[in-house]
């Protein structure tokens, strides 16, 4: 299964949020990430201090 699609994520997009220079996720794309990998939020998330 293509989970790029199933997201609507592009490549790009996704190397950002992997590599954590994300600022910020829409919920609508963390919610598609989610049901895509049949995970919960926190499964994807890890709070650190900067």
């Amino acid at each position: 299964m293509n989970y790029l699609k199933k997201v609507d994520l592009t490549l790009s997009n996704l190397s950002i949020l992997k590599t954590g220079k994300a600022k910020a996720i829409r919920f609508s794309t963390l919610e598609a990430i989610c049901k895509a990998l049949d995970c919960q939020p926190a499964d994807l998330l890890e709070y650190s201090k900067e």
